[in-house]
């Protein structure tokens, strides 16, 4: 056990030294806001600017990545948990060769496994970090104990609401609670399904307010999507919005906030500085 451990700690400090993917959490306050199908069309877009990109469900028990793409996958992340298959096996391909593991259960069994188990994971997580240029975890509606883990653990964290006034209110509460925990975690801030320009920056607005007078923090604007009929429709035919209609305004305004990200082209001045993902997350799950 002794020698598996220093072995996983001299990967880990391997793994810091070379160029690493940026891993993004994609989160929400409550469900329904389009959290899924944004983080699979971010992904899908950023592969079309020609980067590898990994998409990771990690919606417990209602992951549908799937679904909005109209196929299913022959493994989930519950196969590696429960039957031991390597996470390579478990990766299947989406649109513009996005690699995709699909979600399931496996989340609430990471944080039961052994030190052994939980080492086998990083071990091999550990190689798709040096294989991708991203990878994006879309994570379930709302928090718990389990999955801000992984939030904490990543780059950066991507939260997605709409100008309704309940999402709005989840958006700051799921953001309080992983203040509370870690007060130098960054926000980046998400609109979608917006009416008009004005509505999507008064919500974005109204969020920065509240950080900023209950919890002297700054959120990171990356912009807001429009309320587009094509979006519906695509979600209807179980196909990509940005792969159904490249031109639509909403796969434009989709664009518009990848480059945003790639090019740290922030107002504040916020510079894209990547961590120790895999460092975090042990530390994390040892501190159970």
């Amino acid at each position: 056990m002794k020698d598996q451990a220093e072995h996983l700690r001299k990967r880990i400090r391997e793994a810091n030294s070379m160029q690493a993917a940026k891993t993004i959490a994609v989160i929400s306050g409550k469900g329904g806001v389009g959290k899924s199908n944004f983080s699979l069309n971010f992904s899908i877009t950023l592969a079309k600017k020609g980067h590898s990109v990994l998409l990771f469900d990690m919606d417990i028990g209602m992951g549908n990545i799937d679904i909005l793409m109209g196929n299913s996958s022959r493994h989930s992340i519950i196969d590696f948990f429960e039957y031991g298959t390597p996470l390579s096996e478990i990766i299947s391909s989406g649109p513009e060769n996005i690699s995709v593991i699909a979600g399931g259960t496996g989340l609430t069994k990471l944080f039961d496994l052994d030190q052994s188990q939980f080492d086998s994971f990083l071990e091999e997580f550990n190689s798709l970090l040096h294989k991708y240029d991203y990878i994006i975890f879309d994570m379930g509606a709302g928090i718990s104990h389990e999955s801000s883990r992984f939030m904490l653990s990543v780059d950066d964290l991507f939260v997605v609401t709409t100008p309704e006034p309940t999402a709005v209110m989840d958006a700051y509460s799921v953001m309080k609670y992983l203040h509370s925990v870690n007060e130098s975690i960054s926000f980046y801030l998400i609109c979608n399904r917006v009416q008009s320009e004005m509505e999507g920056q008064d919500t974005i607005n109204r969020l920065q307010s509240a950080l900023r007078k209950f919890l002297q923090k700054e959120i990171t604007p990356l912009g807001f999507l429009p309320d587009d009929k094509s979006v519906s429709r695509a979600v209807a035919k179980q196909v990509p919005f940005v792969v159904d209609n490249s031109i639509s305004i909403a796969s434009k305004a989709l664009s518009e906030i990848a480059v945003r990200y790639e090019m740290g082209d922030f107002r504040d001045g916020v510079t894209l500085k990547k961590n120790n993902f895999l460092g975090k997350l042990k530390n994390y799950f040892l501190s159970r």
